[in-house]
């Protein structure tokens, strides 16, 4: 684990198995956790220590899921081409699906800032070509009163994002090459300024999620496991994990543990430091 050995303070343990693809691992502060089986389309409630259940059928593909500033579950739905939200009643709305009239790609990840923004990634390479409204990919930012705005246009197929945890810098990472997590600055507004070049994941076969922890380490997948890295970049080590990861998320009793979604399990570790808090998880907490 080279210089983990501080970090991380448990053994990776499999806690539900017999997925086709998990993904979207999200921790309701009411004491579960939530993730997804992409390809049969379902979301999952897990309380540890017992057998994962249905909560959402037919989700349009949802792969991210986070929390909105009022606590209600965002999903974004590859194949329903919107972000949604799940309403208090379990009804289903429609949160964005189109931008300046064309259809969105298929968003992909999603994030929650502390002012109410929500941002979300939509890459295009997995659109049919026919199927195709937007011309590019993009990251989108939307606020609290419904509009949308493409806040990154350049990325080839923008995938994982969060961000720092005085917010004022926004991770993006693009799965296609270059393989890197970009870093924004971001101002008082919540506007992305200068990109800065971040971690690079050349060795890394498909880069998807990641989570910052508090001390503003960066979490992501690895081909043999979750590799973390230092603010500025450098390459802490690897936690290892029996098959390859797809997506991190911190949770637990006090935000101590990482659940590792990892295409056919889902796995958590403990770790001796603690992730930040979503915005929407803080309003769950009363």
């Amino acid at each position: 684990m080279s210089e983990l050995s501080g970090i991380v303070a448990g053994d990776v343990e499999r806690v539900a198995t017999g997925f086709e693809y998990t993904e979207g691992p999200l921790w309701h502060p009411a004491g579960y956790w939530l993730f997804v089986d992409t390809r049969p389309n379902l979301v999952f409630k897990l309380v540890p220590g017992t057998s994962p259940e249905v909560v959402r059928s037919d989700s349009g593909r949802a792969n991210g899921l986070t929390f909105d500033i009022e606590g209600r579950l965002l999903m974004c739905e590859g194949y329903g081409r919107r972000l949604s939200r799940m309403e208090p009643d379990g009804s289903i709305t429609t949160v964005a699906e189109r931008f300046e009239g064309r259809r969105l790609n298929r968003p992909n990840d999603v994030v929650c800032r502390s002012d109410g923004a929500i941002f979300f990634t939509d890459p295009e390479p997995l659109v049919p070509e026919s199927d195709r409204e937007l011309g590019g990919s993009m990251v989108f930012r939307v606020m609290p009163d419904g509009s949308i705005s493409a806040v990154v246009r350049d990325a080839p197929y923008p995938n994982g994002l969060a961000f720092s945890p005085d917010e004022r810098t926004f991770y993006l990472i693009n799965t296609t090459e270059p393989k890197r997590i970009r870093a924004y600055d971001v101002d008082a507004d919540g506007a992305l300024g200068a990109v800065r070049e971040g971690p690079g994941l050349t060795d890394v076969a498909v880069p998807d999620g990641m989570a910052v922890d508090t001390e503003g380490r960066i979490y992501t997948n690895g081909p043999d496991g979750v590799w973390v890295f230092e603010p500025g970049g450098r390459r802490l080590g690897t936690i290892p994990v029996p098959e390859p990861p797809t997506n991190v998320a911190f949770g637990g009793p006090g935000y101590g543990t990482l659940l590792i979604a990892a295409k056919t399990s889902v796995y958590s570790v403990r770790l001796a430091t603690t992730g930040v808090v979503p915005p929407g998880a803080r309003a769950l907490m009363g």
